[in-house]
């Protein structure tokens, strides 16, 4: 009996000593989950809002790196504040009533001081619930004030307005546009075709008016070579008729010089009386 006794003993002593140091295990165990629970880490281009159960989203934003926090009563949600981009389709009509499909690209940020403002109204999906929309409202305000050519024609007026418009509605709600571009214009099979036919319309109508550029730049110029022989044979018929008269004189000519009174005078021989029949 007293062995046994002792066993007893023995195995008590374990079983509290197991205990024991179980409750050293669990105690760090749970200083650890609450020192993990007291700090949490904000990653480069992030603000942290801060949610308390007990009152909400609180006032303060948070910068980067390692913050405390009350744990299992606050949460940090870290909200991005680096610069996005969100591509968007958009269909909307001129003011023509053509239909427009335009690829449209943004790239925006989150105003950082106010991280806290976009998470408490919108949440962390503003793109879905803030800025598509607002793109795609702003395509449809801004292409019903044009006609299709012009968003052709003055695509860069076209994106500015939309942007500004963009610009004004998002900040509203804390979020800068930093720039906003159109990639791509799409328009109905048959405006393409219009715009094909007014296209080779314009070319042919080019080509003639420079035919007839031509044209007329050629006759001018046989015009004024035509003159020119004219005036030339001109010339030729009066030098030979002036050849011929002096020819004529010559042969009438008897050899002797007129008689002429007074020193010095030169004689004159009229070619025009010897030439005469």
């Amino acid at each position: 009996m007293a062995g046994f006794d002792e066993d007893r003993l023995i195995g008590s002593d374990v079983v509290e000593a197991a205990l024991g140091r179980a409750k050293y295990i669990v105690g760090a165990v749970a200083l650890l989950v609450l020192v993990w629970n007291c700090v949490q880490s904000i990653g480069a281009g992030e603000r942290g809002v801060v949610f308390s159960q007990l009152g909400g989203v609180k006032a303060v934003v948070l910068d980067e790196g390692l913050r405390l926090k009350i744990p299992f009563v606050e949460t940090i949600i870290p909200m991005d504040v680096k610069i996005q981009k969100a591509e968007t389709t958009s269909i909307a009509s001129s003011q023509d009533l053509q239909t427009i499909t335009a690829a449209i690209a943004v790239n925006y940020h989150i105003v950082p001081e106010a991280a806290n403002q976009v998470y408490q109204k919108v949440g962390v999906l503003y793109r879905e619930r803030i800025i598509e929309p607002a793109v795609q409202e702003s395509m449809k305000a801004v292409s019903a004030q044009f006609t299709a050519e012009q968003l052709i024609t003055r695509r860069a007026e076209v994106s500015n307005r939309m942007q500004e418009f963009l610009s004004e509605r998002l900040r509203i709600h804390s979020i800068e546009v930093d720039e906003f571009s159109i990639v791509d214009f799409g328009f109905s099979e048959q405006f393409n075709m219009a715009i094909e036919a007014k296209q080779t319309a314009e070319q042919n109508a080019l080509k003639a008016e420079r035919d007839l550029d031509r044209v007329k730049i050629e006759a001018e110029q046989l015009v004024t070579q035509a003159t020119a022989e004219a005036e030339s044979q001109r010339l030729q018929r009066e030098t030979i008729s002036s050849n011929i008269l002096q020819l004529r004189a010559i042969e009438k000519w008897d050899g002797k010089l007129p008689q002429v009174t007074g020193g010095g005078a030169t004689p004159f021989i009229n070619l025009q009386s010897l030439s005469a029949p």
